[in-house]
């Protein structure tokens, strides 16, 4: 705490209360269900920076915030710091995601094909007014004139195809020796527990990764943008994008097998950047980056794989991007938002004690100026 608020709390509770009036007011009021069923990214991304798995609670918090995501995510991990820690799950591999988008940039032809999805990326970013003919979007009466069947597909046949396999392509990058092998972890080590354990620096990948997967989107998008604009020395290839539903494992607490208690949606990005290799060294000619981000925000995935790289490969650049302390610090949207707004509480003692100092030194600097001018 910074100072003391008292012979406040009439103010406090009224200040309160205008907010709650509002939105009670409202003529047609949202409520969490409504938001969870129509604002899907919104929900995606205060469940991944609340570090939160539920798509109800992250509405609620969503509609306390009136639509502030920073707010929200703020919510929903304070409420996050209330419940017991029961478990952990299991590692798990992409090949088992139940795939519903998937995409290689970097690659035209890849085994099991591109999987377009659900995207917005090859679409012009305009203003689609039909959304705001109310009437007849609750009332059914008006299709969007791009609407296909629920599956994806304009016709039955279509939903009955067989669902290829997608294997993971970074894994031919390195059979072909462009990329390097991922790094031996003994099985009985842990990983870093973030939420348990103080960051200490310079921090391990785990803890490195739990803290941008919970890290703000767009904090992780600016760094990773200026990362390819020349701070990092980084250009990147999205080797793949995917996204879908992952299996949730944990230790059956009696026979100690895994066992599947569900499924989360997920994002994850693989890119691969252009490494420094010569004639005169064996290195692999391509570095590597790796983002994951609950539900389907790509932007997050894809900036948290160009940290990543920045922070794993080339910490002896000294760039601002390959600074640990610094991005670690600095993407955590609750923190950030809570040191910037404490700012708005009363500051009345220690303001008062600038002032006095800066008086102090102007008075002193008065008397040294004067007995120079004298002597």
């Amino acid at each position: 705490m910074y100072t003391s608020v008292k012979a406040a709390m009439d103010a406090i509770l009224a200040a309160e209360r205008l907010i709650y009036d509002e939105i009670s007011s409202a003529h047609r009021p949202l409520d969490a269900i409504r938001i969870a069923e129509s604002l899907g990214s919104l929900v995606d991304k205060v469940m991944a920076e609340g570090s939160v798995y539920d798509s109800e609670l992250a509405a609620v918090a969503i509609l306390q915030a009136q639509g502030d995501p920073i707010e929200a995510s703020f919510l929903l991990r304070a409420y996050r710091s209330t419940l017991p820690r029961v478990g952990y799950s299991l590692p798990l591999r992409s090949e088992e995601m139940a795939v519903q988008r998937r995409v290689s940039p970097a690659f035209q032809d890849v085994p099991g094909g591109q999987v377009l999805g659900r995207t917005r990326d090859y679409t012009l970013r305009l203003l689609d007014f039909s959304l705001a003919d109310t009437d007849a979007t609750r009332n059914g009466a008006k299709a969007h004139p791009l609407s296909m069947s629920a599956n994806g597909y304009d016709d039955e046949a279509g939903a009955a195809l067989e669902r290829p396999e997608f294997p993971i392509i970074l894994d031919y990058l390195r059979n072909d020796g462009h990329v390097a092998p991922p790094p031996e972890r003994p099985i009985e080590e842990d990983p870093f527990d973030v939420t348990r354990e103080p960051l200490r620096f310079p921090a391990s990948r785990s803890a490195r990764l739990q803290v941008m997967a919970r890290g703000e989107a767009g904090a992780l998008l600016s760094l990773g943008y200026a990362a390819m604009r020349g701070y990092g020395e980084s250009h990147a290839y999205v080797a793949e994008l995917r996204g879908g539903d992952a299996p949730l494992r944990i230790r059956h607490p009696i026979t100690g097998h895994p066992a599947t208690i569900g499924r989360i949606p997920v994002t994850e990005a693989h890119v691969v950047f252009p490494g420094k290799a010569s004639l005169h060294d064996q290195r692999p000619d391509l570095t590597f980056g790796y983002g994951l981000s609950l539900g389907g925000d790509e932007r997050k995935a894809i900036a948290m794989a160009i940290v990543d790289e920045n922070l794993s490969e080339r910490q002896d650049a000294g760039t601002l991007t390959q600074d640990d302390e610094f991005v670690l610090n600095n993407i955590d949207s609750v923190e950030a938002s809570g040191f910037v707004e404490h700012l708005k509480m009363p500051h009345y003692v220690s303001f008062q004690a600038d002032i006095q100092r800066t008086n102090r030194i102007s008075d002193l600097m008065k008397v040294v100026n004067s007995n120079a001018y004298h002597s």
